[in-house]
């Protein structure tokens, strides 16, 4: 069957300090899912709003089934039905789950909401992406992220949705949440919604897209049919040079324990959890979401008080073991913690890329309690130039930057700390798949160097390539312990949905 375009762009551009988009030309076809990929700061985020009325084009027009469109508003947009799935969640987390899906729109007589009606609507919008047992008066803020962005992916399923932008909507969801967005995707496709699908998650795009278009600096580089079109191939053009991945080596000799768990727990959200994590190694957490994964971390980490165990740090000297009770005292006893949600836990957005680098260790760019300029400044250049950090300069407000760069500096900040243990929670979330690979050679340096490193992350294939051992937490527990050399997908995902074990097959200890 013949398509005819729904949506088309023409010279789209947009101007802020520098250029940002250039010249951009595309057409979306009814029924279709055109992945748009690139690097951080290729201006796939910004083509996006400007789709949804979010950003204004500094040039070029737009039409949309034929008659001219320009939105002037996110809600002109959606009026229009063009429809847009944020990859920094856009949820009131002081209102419930009910209140946010039918934010807008909510039923009410003479000004008083019937509470009935809500909550039927809003049970309905949630069994769309597979999220029946939740219950809608639930307040957001007591959801985790990865629930968090089910419940926004979600508010964007209406029948009157003609355009839908989903920008990394898989970026906190574990394989069975990707499968129902997936299943809901083929649904709208069918009904002849058009999909514009934005992720670094190339093997995604492969599953269900049929053609990618791919930016860089700011410009189209290819349109492409998805089909037959090999990874590398894409890679290639969405960073300009080829990549080469190890996924075959073997496992880091492992060194003396360095960080020790005992038994802790908090409520039903972790049950009693014992590990050891070893000098030189990189251990993975799996798992579904809502499994403990980072609520376990959090406890590690000092940010939340756990009813019962004990976490320590081992010096390599021989010392006494370090003990804390909160993130500062973690910080000064040798722990690190990148955060899964980055913009409320992990940045201070008005402040410049320099701030919230050196904010970790100001000692190592100061002397006698004054800071040293010069020497602050060329550190974070050095480590901006590491980590591929696209800014105009060590200046630059943090909130001025793009998703997987503001990582980036989360990164940075961590390699000035220079910690003995870093704990990493979806270390790589909105990262493309070039600045991924820095990362992790980072990643790997720092074990090299016999840090110790916990990863938890919803990207099998990442813990995969990157990890020695793979623990999987289900129902607060963890339940099973693989060897690198041991583990397939297969296996990961069982252990992930099996019931909880008895505790003493959920200990993580010395290596095999």
């Amino acid at each position: 069957m013949e398509r005819t375009p729904l949506l088309t762009l023409e010279g789209i551009g947009k101007d802020y300090a520098a250029t940002v988009l250039d010249g951009v030309s595309l057409s979306l076809q009814r029924g279709e899912v055109l992945a748009l990929t690139g690097e951080n700061g290729a201006g796939k985020s910004t083509l996006s709003k400007i789709v949804c009325g979010l950003v204004n084009p500094t040039r070029g027009r737009m039409t949309l089934d034929g008659q001219a469109y320009a939105p002037v508003s996110r809600r002109d947009a959606e009026r229009q039905g063009v429809r847009m799935v944020l990859q920094e969640l856009g949820l009131v987390p002081t209102l419930t789950v009910a209140e946010n899906l039918l934010l807008g729109a909510l039923p009410h007589t003479a000004g008083w909401l019937r509470r009935g009606e809500m909550a039927q609507r809003a049970r309905a919008q949630l069994a769309r992406i597979g999220l029946e047992d939740l219950d809608p008066w639930t307040p957001v803020s007591r959801l985790g992220i990865g629930h968090q962005q089910m419940v926004e992916i979600a508010r964007n399923l209406h029948d009157d949705t003609r355009v839908l932008m989903l920008d990394e909507p898989t970026a906190m969801l574990t394989p069975r949440e990707t499968d129902r967005l997936f299943e809901q995707v083929a649904q709208l496709v069918a009904a002849g919604v058009s999909i514009v699908y934005v992720s670094h998650r190339l093997e995604e795009l492969q599953r269900i897209a049929h053609r990618v278009a791919v930016l860089r600096d700011g410009r189209l580089v290819d349109v492409l049919p998805m089909q037959g079109l090999r990874e590398e191939e894409l890679v290639e053009r969405m960073i300009g040079r080829t990549l080469v991945e190890d996924n075959g080596r073997g496992r880091r000799p492992a060194g003396p324990v360095r960080l020790r768990v005992q038994g802790l727990a908090r409520g039903k959200v972790v049950r009693p959890t014992s590990l050891e994590l070893h000098g030189g190694e990189i251990l993975g957490l799996a798992g579904l979401v809502g499994s403990g994964r980072t609520e376990l971390l959090r406890l590690i980490y000092g940010a939340d008080q756990p009813d019962a165990g004990s976490v320590e740090l081992l010096p390599i000297d021989g010392g006494p073991a370090r003990r804390w009770r909160n993130p500062v005292q973690a910080v000064k006893a040798g722990i690190g913690l990148v955060s899964e949600d980055r913009k409320a836990e992990g940045l201070l957005l008005p402040q410049s890329i320099r701030v919230n680098t050196t904010l970790s260790d100001l000692g190592a760019v100061s002397a006698r309690g004054w800071l040293k300029p010069a020497r602050e400044s060329g550190l974070v250049q050095q480590l901006v130039k590491t980590l591929r950090v696209r800014c105009t300069d060590e200046e630059q407000p943090v909130a001025a930057l793009s998703g997987g760069n503001q990582q980036k500096v989360i990164f940075a900040r961590w390699l000035h700390r220079n910690c003995e243990v870093l704990l990493l929670d979806e270390p790589t979330r909105g990262v493309d798949i070039g600045a991924r690979a820095d990362l992790y050679s980072q990643l790997e340096r720092m074990a090299a160097e016999g840090r110790a490193l916990l990863v938890v992350s919803s990207d099998l294939r990442e813990l995969m390539a990157l990890c020695d051992r793979i623990g999987v937490m289900s129902g607060g527990r963890l339940v099973r312990t693989f060897e690198r050399g041991q583990w397939t997908e297969q296996s990961l995902l069982a252990a992930a949905f099996s019931a909880a074990v008895p505790a003493e097959d959920a200990t993580l200890s010395e290596p095999a």
